[in-house]
């Protein structure tokens, strides 16, 4: 560990001691004859406290025991000897000592008490720092690396922290000139399975390189800590011991809260996965069973009853079989194309293309729904070409302008706008329907996610989250908002050439 402070065992502190005590004498000698040489006594015991404030006990009781003797060798009469004239200086010299070690004691008590202090604030603030940068850190990989800057920085060594792996215990980070061997990890395993300090400068398996703790908490041990000095150092003493346990206790929390994170996480990520298997499968037997069950009684009643209905029954339920089957397609397509959206297997065939056409293969794949429909169409005459997929992106075009037909009433216009940016083109679709709930605004893009709608409207839920993929893929961006009055505006943003990636 950096210390704050030198070591109490400096010869420098005697020395200081020595000659505060001839500089006294000196000064005494110069005015003995003017004041009683009792008198004096009070200069000596300002050296003995000044001594033991500064450097503490030891070279206190030194400056006492050599002021006694200097008093009296220099001091009292006769001079330059140890006799006495009076008696009396006896009890002087008595009081003296006495003073002056009690003194000494006293202050340099005070003086630990004080550089313990200063030693608990320190530590207080390298434990603060510490769990402020735990805090920060938003993974199991980077608390690891917290803990290791911060350990390795305060003591001057290197780290490692163990973690429990499926046969054991590992390395799960360490410097790189940490000693990792064979014999390294045993030790370091039966820390972890003794929840017991060992290796160097312990009891337990003192040949080890490194000093190993347990990373302790309530729940039992998540792993182990070691640290390993370069340097010939003897051992810990037993400030730097403590500090390291609290630091370790500190990291413990740390990792047993990254790996409670981790673990909420893979639940969230299994619960939103079974929440989609559900909606998959609520879909699957509700949207797609529909067109089935048409498809199937539409077929069944012709071969039923072929002979006895009339032509003109018989093309109405073959109509209705097609349509269905095409519904049925147009679900199915939507799935697969969700599939290949989430495993990034969406292959794009990218050409400059006139957006024009692209909207206007959309709408004629529409002409059925549409009928009498007002489309009403708002594109500027010259527009760039835009490097995108004609077929990808005339699905979402699709999606968009069947929604707007759906989710708005036959006698209401549709509106589509072109508008050309700086290197960009926004495309609008604006219908006049019923609009979407403003908590559902930011949700609609979700996979199976459906608006609350005021009438039974059947989907997916897969549409728009299909064009999300399509159109990010495409390096764009796509938003719902409510319109003043009525209905929703789709506002799709495309680069006119896309960034590789």
């Amino acid at each position: 560990m950096k210390k704050s402070k030198a070591k109490q065992n400096n010869i420098v502190p005697y020395f200081m001691s020595i000659a505060l005590v001839a500089i006294t004498t000196f000064m005494g000698g110069l005015i003995r004859e003017a004041i009683e040489p009792t008198n004096i006594v009070i200069f000596y015991l300002l050296i003995v406290v000044m001594t033991a404030v500064w450097w503490g006990r030891y070279p206190a009781i030194m400056t006492s025991l050599l002021s006694v003797l200097a008093f009296d060798y220099f001091l009292v009469p006769p001079y330059l000897t140890f006799a006495v004239s009076d008696v009396q200086y006896v009890f002087t010299f008595i009081g003296l000592l006495a003073v002056g070690l009690v003194v000494s004691a006293l202050a340099s008590k005070t003086r630990q008490q004080a550089m313990d202090a200063l030693g608990r604030e320190e530590q207080t603030a390298i434990l603060y720092r510490l769990s402020k940068d735990l805090a920060a850190s938003d993974s199991l990989e980077a608390v690891l690396h917290t803990i290791r800057m911060n350990v390795g920085g305060i003591f001057d060594c290197r780290v490692a922290v163990f973690l429990p792996a499926d046969h054991g215990i590992k390395p799960g980070s360490f410097d790189p000139d940490f000693p990792i061997d064979e014999h390294e990890n045993t030790i370091a395993a039966w820390v972890f399975g003794n929840g017991k300090p060992a290796g160097w400068g312990t009891d337990t398996l003192p040949a080890s390189k490194a000093h190993y703790l347990p990373l302790n908490t309530s729940q039992g041990v998540f792993g182990v800590l070691g640290v390993f000095f370069k340097d010939d150092k003897a051992g810990l003493d037993p400030g730097e011991y403590n500090l390291l346990s609290a630091l370790a206790s500190q990291a413990a929390v740390a990792v047993q809260r990254a790996k409670l994170t981790e673990i909420s996480r893979q639940m969230e990520i299994i619960r939103e996965r079974e929440r989609l298997q559900t909606a998959l499968l609520n879909s699957i037997s509700h949207d797609l069973r529909t067109p089935l069950v048409t498809i199937m009684g539409a077929l069944s009643s012709l071969l039923q009853d072929f002979s006895s209905i009339d032509a003109e029954t018989r093309k109405e339920l073959l109509e209705t079989a097609y349509d269905e089957s095409g519904h049925l397609n147009q679900l199915v397509g939507n799935l697969l194309d969700m599939t290949r959206v989430e495993a990034g297997a969406l292959k794009m065939k990218t050409k400059p293309c006139e957006l024009r056409d692209v909207i206007g293969a959309s709408l004629h794949l529409l002409k059925d729904k549409l009928e009498k429909r007002d489309i009403q169409m708002h594109i500027p005459r010259v527009l760039p070409e835009i490097l995108l997929d004609f077929t990808l992106m005339m699905r979402v075009f699709v999606n968009l302008i069947d929604n707007a037909i759906k989710y708005s009433a036959p006698d209401t216009p549709i509106e589509i706008t072109v508008k050309p940016l700086e290197n960009k083109v926004k495309i609008e679709v604006k219908d006049n329907g019923f609009g979407i709930p403003e908590e559902d605004l930011v949700r609609i893009f979700d996979k199976f996610y459906r608006a609350v709608k005021p009438r039974q409207i059947t989907g997916t839920g897969l549409g728009l989250s299909i064009c999300k993929g399509i159109i990010e893929a495409h390096g764009g961006q796509i938003f719902a908002k409510n319109n003043p009055d009525k209905g929703t505006t789709f506002t799709v943003i495309l680069p006119l050439e896309m960034k590789e990636a």
